[in-house]
């Protein structure tokens, strides 16, 4: 089941569906704000907009059947022309309109296309329909950067109780500065194979104009393992398990909990 949202464009609730082709917006919603009795109908038979879609299509669309469409357009702004949505589609081959059916049912299209829709409305209209659909999507982006920033912070606070487990372990009294920080470096490429399959060195070998390090480069749900990882080798590091005992069980619950993450992620892209 695709995911809908929801924008309020000068008063009129516009509902946004997620489709694994992208985002698709509903001009059944966005009609309710032109005045007078019209229909998507009457949009499809005006020959500017068969010209926009075909246009659209042969960029978007490998399928697109221009002999069909070269047809259509021949016809279009006629007294007598009239197509459905669902007859473009079938003849066409077209993906960028959609007809639905069900609780949020009516005809949604591609974004580029929702827009067009848009003017056909009203020029004010699509410029609030542009403006609330950027809000949206900064919106997005700012919790996507909280809830990156949030799993940063707490992988450094984990990274913390780490380090203590190893300084309170693994380091003698007597070492010196230099050989402190090569344990503390194992410890940390320990995670970073377990987690990644490779060092902070490989990674730097890997990728030599990048910038940061192979955390840095990590996805939210690595950064959640990663968090979960330091906390479990710190309670290992007490129990006195070897570094080589401690890679096998975070590997093993890398690999089960990134499992689960995507697994989810995917579950929640299809509802």
């Amino acid at each position: 089941m695709a995911k809908k949202k929801k924008l309020s464009v000068k008063g009129t609730e516009v509902t946004i569906s997620v489709e694994k082709e992208g985002e698709y917006i509903s001009l059944t919603d966005m009609l309710k704000a032109k005045d007078g009795d019209f229909f998507i109908s009457d949009w499809l038979r005006n020959r500017n907009t068969v010209e926009f879609l075909g246009i659209w299509e042969s960029v978007n669309n490998p399928d697109f059947n221009y002999g069909e469409f070269a047809t259509i357009r021949s016809q279009a702004g006629l007294n007598n022309y009239k197509i459905s949505v669902k007859e473009w589609n079938e003849k066409t081959n077209a993906i960028g309109l959609k007809a639905t059916t069900g609780r949020y049912g009516g005809t949604y299209a591609h974004i580029d296309i929702a827009f067009e829709f848009g003017m056909w409305i009203s020029a004010e209209f699509k410029v609030y329909l542009i403006q609330e659909y950027k809000r949206l999507k900064e919106d997005e982006n700012n919790r996507q950067k909280l809830d990156w920033n949030l799993q940063r912070t707490l992988a450094k606070v984990n990274y913390t109780i780490h380090t203590d487990a190893i300084k309170e372990r693994l380091i003698p009294e007597k070492l010196t500065g230099k050989q402190i920080s090569l344990v503390y470096a194992s410890e940390a490429d320990l995670l970073n194979m377990a987690l990644f399959g490779k060092t902070a060195a490989n990674w730097r070998a890997e990728n030599p104009d990048a910038k940061g390090n192979v955390r840095d480069d990590a996805t939210l749900e690595q950064l959640v393992v990663l968090s979960n990882l330091e906390s479990i080798n710190a309670v290992l590091i007490r129990q006195g398990l070897s570094q080589s005992e401690r890679l096998t069980q975070l590997n093993q619950i890398a690999i089960t909990q990134m499992t689960s993450l995507v697994n989810n992620a995917n579950l929640k892209k299809l509802k």
